[in-house]
């Protein structure tokens, strides 16, 4: 028997790792990935990516919130973008796990099988979950804060520099305090995600000193190479999230080898060159972090 095409899309989450790209690129890829999933075009898609160093603004942030002057960020390489995801001020750089999924929410079954469509916050929670789960299986011990949104982890906190940029008292902090360990930001129109999360794996941890990250000022960032002591291949840990995304949202996973075997007609949608997704843009609707 052959089973139609979207019957199958529906079950499956393709994988496309896509190695490191500029803010700019992944923020016009994305663009297009949902015009194509909100026309049916395309299924449940999960980009794994490192980005070029960037500090990104979400639609509550506070520009005070980025300590460093503009002479240091272009000292340091670092660009600034303002995108249309929930939440504050982040930092996303090379070692770093970046996931941006473009999941049609209304395909998924909330967790008490009532409805098939996931709301807004049991979506980011499963999120949290996933790299939960993620952190756990290399040894990392990590949870969810109620009323803050991502993943912490509870330890020593050793890294980053003892001066702030804007020449303000260092961060306080204790042997034993809460640390974040990876981001949630998400932006969610007519059902369709996009943004999602980002992971500490081997993060140059020195460039959350240049903003308050999440706007949150008492909190230190971690990663798991600083809670373990050693680097991770990034490998590793990509698939791993992509098996707990298998678990947490009960779909098969599919590796793509490249953007164009996502794009090509055998998934069923005429194949573009990556160069002409960076120059399309597409229009948003609601975001919720």
């Amino acid at each position: 028997m052959v089973i139609p095409r979207e019957s199958a899309a529906k079950k499956l989450i393709s994988v496309v790792q896509l190695g490191t790209i500029d803010c700019a690129t992944g923020l016009c890829l994305q663009q297009r990935l949902v015009e194509l999933r909100k026309e049916g075009r395309i299924g449940d898609v999960l980009l794994l990516l490192e980005h070029t160093p960037v500090i990104t603004l979400g639609r509550n942030a506070k520009s005070k919130n980025i300590l460093a002057s503009p002479e240091l960020l272009a000292q340091r390489g670092v660009e600034v973008f303002e995108c249309d995801r929930g939440g504050d001020v982040t930092f996303h750089g090379p070692g770093q796990i970046v996931g941006y999924p473009i999941f049609d929410l209304r395909g998924f079954a909330t967790s008490d099988g009532k409805r098939k469509t996931l709301g807004a916050i049991e979506y980011v929670r499963k999120l949290e979950e996933v790299l939960i789960r993620t952190c756990v299986d290399f040894g990392v011990s990590a949870n969810p804060i109620p009323g803050l949104t991502g993943v912490w982890t509870a330890g020593p906190c050793r890294g980053g520099s003892s001066t702030r940029p804007d020449g303000a008292e260092p961060r306080p902090h204790t042997e034993q305090q809460t640390a974040k360990i990876a981001a949630i930001g998400v932006h969610i129109s007519r059902a369709v995600t996009s943004h999602g999360f980002a992971l500490n794996v081997n993060t140059d941890l020195s460039y959350f000193d240049l903003i308050v990250p999440c706007g949150l000022e008492s909190k230190p960032v971690t990663s798991m190479a600083k809670e373990l002591g050693k680097q991770l291949p990034l490998q590793e840990v990509a698939r791993s999230i992509s098996r707990n995304f298998s678990v947490v949202f009960d779909r098969q996973i599919l590796w793509l080898e490249s953007l164009d075997t996502l794009l090509s007609e055998t998934i069923g949608v005429p194949m573009r060159p990556p160069a002409e997704l960076r120059k399309i843009h597409g229009d948003d609707d609601t975001t919720w972090a």
